[in-house]
């Protein structure tokens, strides 16, 4: 499984949005000063992921204060993103990969071990692309509680 390292260029995606609509990378690039975060999660609604999601949510002004889009990608179906974002009043766009296409192309799908079990699905990462489309941070196996407080840390919005 190839994963992204810093420096390498992003693969470009066009994905289904929740609401039916889509995203580029190459958009979100073009509305952003600084980047894109692109997070990818295993399975919306779920404890871990709607953690991490309304972390992000939470924490969206200060990311986007500071040049940064985010969007969430996950293998589910349009609808059950739709379901989420309303459920939990998620305030960025969650794009589907079903075909795990752009999960792969980042790294984010493969062997896993959970709970002393191996399994091949979503690696929960988070990749930030610079406004050159650049990697600037990939991480890999991240625990969703504290995610996106150590994120934040990382690229300087809590020092």
């Amino acid at each position: 499984m190839t994963r992204l390292a810093v420096g390498d260029t992003a693969p470009d995606f066009t994905l289904t949005t929740s609401d039916g609509g889509s995203l580029s990378l190459a958009g979100l690039r073009e509305g952003a000063e600084r980047g894109v975060v692109v997070y990818f999660y295993p399975a919306a609604m779920t404890p871990g992921c709607t953690k991490e999601a309304c972390d992000f949510r939470d924490s969206l002004d200060a990311l986007q204060g500071a040049g940064y889009a985010v969007v969430g990608i996950s293998p589910d179906e349009p609808a059950r993103l739709a379901s989420f974002v309303e459920r939990d009043g998620l305030t960025f766009p969650l794009a589907s990969d079903p075909e795990h296409e752009v999960l792969e192309a980042y790294g984010a799908w493969g062997e896993k071990r959970n709970y002393g079990r191996t399994s091949v699905g979503v690696i929960r990462s988070t990749v930030v692309v610079g406004a050159d489309g650049t990697v600037e941070l990939a991480q890999y196996n991240v625990k969703a509680t504290g995610h996106v407080a150590r994120l934040r840390t990382k690229l300087g919005l809590d020092a």
